[in-house]
């Protein structure tokens, strides 16, 4: 199972409607691997600006949340008879799955969403994703379809994310701004020095950029699945991509243990709300030991925070270690934060962050001795 993921800097042409030939060639490869027996899933953007175009848009595209959704109402049907032309050229069908953040953090949605996609495999359609974003909440979505593409690998079961971009993968630095800026074939483990090289968001079509692509890859290798950033205009990208030649992008190994969906959804895809700082004793239980975070490892509250909410967990250093969904309100901080549990008022529960509802961000071994 491969999942590809196709930028807007890729599918969007210069006059900023959808790029028939990208697509078409995509479709040609996409077809060679159904051929070859693989199953291939489709994450593509482009809704917006093939709306836009078609509604006759200039440079300046709005920025009002409301206009946008209704671009990509009027573009997504654009979008996907470019995709449904360019597989009928192969005698394929392409089946459209518009899905939202709460497909993954819900299991009774989760699996219905597997399903659909499972189902349409067995149909020999190609599934054609994206995010509903005529409908979608501007306070719960993805922000990007690369997070997206990453947890469709992950919910599919996909052996590789291949992310296609207007760049040949990860570079030492901006090759648009920096001539001497080299490719990074491959990828062990994706820190904080990376993503610094990664920067900030790439065109003005697409709203990811590099740095989205390496929080992709991160999401997706942190659950089992490889991952490799490539040009989407290159020929036999996909094929190279799959046969795992060198130079073909930047190859990101997946970590040897995947962690379930939603506790991935936690660490990448929910904002912070704000951030416990903890004592050394609870950084080791929760890095080492796999436990809760109870309130006497507590020592301080940033931020304002409901139960449920997102929090970042920080160490006595500075740095944050995990990130979890919070039990206990900030505005009562007074009656929980360094208490132990006898301590607790009733209604409170004995864990300020349950281990079921915790992942822990960096391994044991970086923990400062």
């Amino acid at each position: 199972m491969i999942v590809v993921k196709i930028g807007s800097s890729t599918v969007t042409d210069r006059a900023g409607g959808t790029d028939e030939g990208v697509v078409w060639h995509l479709c040609d490869e996409i077809a060679a691997l159904l051929a070859d027996g693989r199953r291939v899933v489709v994450v593509t953007s482009g809704a917006i600006a093939a709306g836009w175009s078609a509604l006759g848009g200039g440079d300046e595209r709005p920025t009002d949340p409301a206009v946008l959704q209704a671009v990509s109402a009027v573009g997504q049907s654009r979008l996907m008879r470019t995709w449904d032309d360019g597989l009928a050229r192969h005698g394929l069908l392409g089946g459209q799955v518009l899905l939202a953040p709460l497909d993954f953090v819900h299991r009774q949605q989760y699996l219905h969403a597997r399903g659909t996609l499972d189902h349409l495999l067995d149909l020999g359609v190609v599934p054609v994703v994206n995010e509903n974003d005529a409908v979608a909440d501007e306070e719960i979505r993805f922000g990007d379809n690369d997070r997206l593409s990453a947890l469709v690998a992950h919910l599919v079961g996909a052996e590789l994310l291949v992310l296609l971009t207007d760049t040949a993968g990860l570079h030492t630095a901006d090759p648009r701004q920096v001539a001497e800026a080299s490719l990074i074939e491959e990828v062990v483990e994706i820190d904080a020095r990376l993503e610094e090289v990664a920067g900030g968001p790439g065109t003005v079509e697409g709203s990811g950029g590099m740095a989205s692509k390496l929080a992709a890859a991160k999401i997706a290798t942190w659950s089992g699945v490889p991952t490799v950033i490539a040009d989407g205009k290159r020929r036999g990208v996909l094929q190279a991509a799959v046969a795992g030649e060198a130079g073909a992008g930047t190859v990101f190994r997946a970590r040897p243990r995947r962690i379930p969906a939603r506790k991935l959804w936690i660490a990448f895809a929910l904002g912070a709300a704000g951030a416990l700082v903890v004592d050394e004793g609870a950084r080791q239980a929760l890095v080492e030991g796999g436990r809760s975070l109870l309130p006497a490892g507590v020592v301080a509250v940033h931020g304002s925070f409901e139960p449920e909410q997102a929090v970042e967990i920080v160490g006595p250093d500075g740095a944050v270690f995990a990130k979890g969904l919070v039990r206990h309100p900030s505005s009562r901080g007074g009656e929980w934060i360094g208490r132990r549990s006898e301590e607790l008022p009733e209604d409170l529960t004995h864990e300020v962050v349950h281990r079921d509802d915790l992942v822990v961000l960096v391994p044991a071994s970086n923990l400062d001795r």
